[in-house]
């Protein structure tokens, strides 16, 4: 038994003007075809599973290349089709195959193509045939197409937000490739649209109860899988939006079922998924209101993993205006800051100007007298067990505020975001994060209290101000009627 493995991931915020390049992808993650991660990542996760599984389960794996992109904008045709046809090229060299396992993110567009991974699995199917197995593991930030849910035989995506469970997801796609392989089970697929466009964290109710529900489905009733779809809301695209996807064993017309009573659970629970927002002022009088730290606010209209430079300076503005004590913001993209820290030296007191560089939504950028605190070449941060790379960073202070600035674009993840450049997080009043989920695994174990509020970067809250011209409509909350429906 021969099975193919390759990795291709990219959040595409189609509002951003700003295209993302081969070399985006390059720099962020590359692994040459028989090359793995040491450990699992949510992008490579179903590729290091099935390597893994090829050493323990006696089956052939041939691994293809893997690519990501920091979350950004939309991919430029060459970047897409130079990895498309590496990948596809990789593939066609390993024929015969009898299964594929895809990593894929799920909402990657590129100029001329709005459904990357749709066109990736129907050339790869053309390749295989109708007899090779395809699975796939998306992120549920995905535009979950019907196009690609044709072309799969099996479709797993994440069901934890933040996304800790892509090891567990990758195992659990596996297993079932491997049995559809054996003819043990006959995968048949069911997507109900609920045409809505919405947050979904999973870890507050109610979003918490209906990802235990469906979890507890799976594995009765012929039920295979059951993935909830939240969509990604920054990308306009015609199939944006919330789909529930149901993987039967060859149960179609109780996977339609099935997918209609949880897409059903989804349209209700729309409005009061998400946890209420502050504005910037509202959401530091609520942290120095809390009697002990630290307080974490998450800055989610700033957020790296939505496509956002992170380099916004509202909130280090405000806070130091209002001389707050006792705060930490991180992290704020500016290689260039970066490196003049650097070449300043720790222990430097200088003016010093950071942030406020790529658009107008950064705001301006900061001036203060600084003291720097601690530079550190190649930091990371941690994520689910995973090292996530953030370049050279620096720790800087400003009287009662602390702020990192790194030089490789990401979000807020780990609570070691602050510990790797010196600062001690809990023993701050207040944290401030760039992130507007991902973060609370790691920092909902210190925090006294986490609060969300939105500041006046590029991903507002409201998706009603967006310029949406591409998705199909009607479509919640661009307007008030919709028409749910069952599209396989």
């Amino acid at each position: 038994m021969r099975i193919f493995t390759a990795a291709l991931g990219l959040e595409a915020n189609t509002f951003l003007p700003l295209p993302t390049s081969y070399e985006a992808f390059v720099e962020k993650l590359y692994l040459p075809p028989g090359q793995q991660q040491a450990r699992p990542s949510h992008q490579t996760a179903a590729c290091w599973v099935t390597a893994e599984r090829a050493k323990r389960d006696g089956f052939e794996a041939i691994v293809g290349p893997s690519y990501a992109a920091q979350p950004g904008g939309a991919a430029t045709r060459a970047a897409y089709e130079r990895m498309r046809d590496d990948i596809l090229g990789e593939l066609k060299r390993a024929l015969p195959v009898d299964g594929i396992v895809f990593n894929l993110h799920g909402a990657m567009v590129a100029h001329g193509y709005d459904d990357c991974e749709g066109d990736l699995l129907e050339r790869a199917r053309a390749l295989v045939g109708e007899r090779c197995v395809i699975g796939v593991e998306l992120d549920p930030h995905c535009n979950l197409t019907e196009k690609r849910c044709r072309l799969a035989d099996i479709i797993i995506l994440f069901k934890e937000y933040p996304h800790t469970d892509f090891t567990e997801r990758g195992e659990e796609l596996v297993d079932l490739v491997l049995n559809a392989l054996r003819g043990a089970i006959k995968p048949k697929m069911s997507l109900y649209d609920c045409r809505l466009i919405a947050s979904f964290p999973t870890t507050i109710q109610p979003m918490r109860g209906l990802v235990d529900k469906v979890k507890a489905m799976e594995g009765k009733d012929r039920v295979l899988s059951i993935s909830l779809g939240h969509g990604f809301p920054y990308g306009d695209v015609p199939e944006s939006g919330a789909r529930v996807l149901v993987v039967t064993d060859d149960a179609k017309a109780h996977g339609d079922r099935v997918a209609m009573e949880i897409g059903g659970e989804m349209i209700a629970l729309r409005e009061k998924a998400a946890p209420p927002f502050y504005d910037v002022d509202g959401a530091i009088d609520a942290a120095l209101a809390e009697p002990r730290g630290p307080v974490v606010i998450a800055d989610t209209a700033d957020n790296a993993g939505g496509g956002a430079p992170s380099d916004n300076t509202t909130f280090v503005r405000r806070l130091i205006t209002r001389g707050i004590e006792g705060v930490a913001v991180a992290p704020i993209w500016d290689p260039l800051a970066v490196r003049f820290a650097f070449e300043a030296g720790e222990g430097a007191r200088l003016p010093f100007r950071f942030g406020g560089k790529t658009a107008k939504a950064s705001g301006p950028p900061v001036d203060a007298e600084v003291e720097i605190l601690r530079c550190v070449k190649n930091a990371h941060q941690s994520f689910a067990g995973a090292a996530v790379p953030i370049g050279d960073a620096v720790a800087i202070r400003m009287g009662g505020v602390e702020a990192v600035l790194i030089s490789n674009r990401a979000q807020a993840m780990g609570i070691d975001l602050f510990s790797n450049v010196g600062i001690d997080p809990t023993r701050r009043r207040m944290l401030v994060v760039k992130s507007n989920q991902h973060f609370y695994a790691a920092f909902s174990q210190i925090a006294s209290k986490v609060l969300y509020a939105e500041a006046d970067g590029p991903l507002p809250r409201d998706y009603r101000k967006l310029p949406w011209r591409r998705v199909m409509r009607p479509i919640w909350p661009l307007d008030a009627e919709t028409h749910p429906r069952l599209l396989l």
